[in-house]
């Protein structure tokens, strides 16, 4: 049996469908710009390094974090770089199965009120059944679904399905994307959108991209949608540049890499590097002024 095929985890009896499509998500990002501030995502592949450590990092992130980005493990994601490859597999073979998610979105709904994503590739989603997932992930407590390998000629099925349950698609764009294609892609998406900060797959070392501040305007010409900015943000200075025109900075390999350099103190690894972050993002606008945001 697939690893992402699994009967539903039971529905929690105050989500589903009557639950606007990134309500929360739009609820912190606006406390966040109450406080003069660019929100903070943190990501991890949930069960890793394993179900215990990983759910306990999971809730100290989300005590520094506005948004936790659950990841859900594949072993060759076509956008991550290695150490998300690694974290990604290390969880798979610990065990992670897909009642894994929503369990750990539903302790999180329970304790936390930072928003919950979900990032995916398609094949784990439509083993699953994309109506069933778009469902149980909305009853579990989960905001919205990034899927960066679902293009949007494909993406119809599962649009359908996240309106359906009340949940977020967003999308993935990116700065070579022609005007009419990008059009195309905003216009389906719900929650935010995501544009990438740094030209290469995660965890890379490339400075950010002179592509990302034109890519955030022409987006704030196509929507109102807020923008975030991930992929390579992997220092808190590149996290303060992008926050000059996102609304939301997303880290990953980050947070991975402070756990594998302290394997006997990982949870508390975790949660000092999204610490470290946040504190930047809220200083940032004491240096930036009235930032493009």
């Amino acid at each position: 049996m697939s690893v992402w095929s699994e009967e539903a985890a039971p529905a929690l009896p105050w989500a589903g469908p009557a639950w606007h499509a990134g309500a929360r998500l739009h609820q912190v990002i606006d406390r966040a710009r109450a406080q003069d501030r660019c929100a903070l995502a943190a990501y991890l592949p949930v069960g890793y390094p394993d179900q215990i450590t990983g759910m306990d990092a999971l809730h100290l992130l989300a005590q520094s974090a506005d948004v936790i980005e659950l990841g859900i493990p594949h072993p060759d994601g076509m956008m991550d770089g290695p150490v998300i490859q690694q974290a990604s597999r290390t969880a798979l073979h610990a065990g992670f199965r897909m009642r894994h998610l929503f369990e750990a979105a539903r302790e999180l709904s329970a304790s936390s009120s930072a928003s919950l994503l979900v990032m995916s590739y398609w094949q784990p989603l439509q083993a699953y059944g994309p109506e069933r997932f778009a469902k149980t992930a909305a009853d579990a407590g989960i905001d919205g679904v990034l899927i960066p390998d679902l293009p949007v000629e494909e993406a119809a099925p599962w649009l359908a399905a996240a309106r359906a349950s009340q949940l977020a698609a967003i999308p993935l764009v990116s700065p070579r994307t022609p005007p009419d294609r990008l059009a195309r892609i905003v216009a389906g998406a719900t929650g935010m959108v995501y544009a990438p900060a740094t030209d290469g797959v995660t965890g890379n070392a490339e400075p950010i991209s002179a592509h990302l501040p034109d890519l955030i305007t022409r987006l704030r010409g196509l929507t109102s949608l807020p923008v975030a900015a991930g992929i390579g943000i992997s220092t808190p200075a590149q996290a303060r540049t992008a926050a000059a025109w996102a609304d939301l900075v997303v880290i990953g390999s980050a947070v991975i890499r402070r756990m594998q350099a302290s394997p006997r103190a990982q949870v508390a690894a975790a949660a000092d590097v999204s610490r470290q972050f946040a504190a930047t993002l809220r200083t940032a606008h004491l240096e930036q002024g009235d930032g493009p945001r």
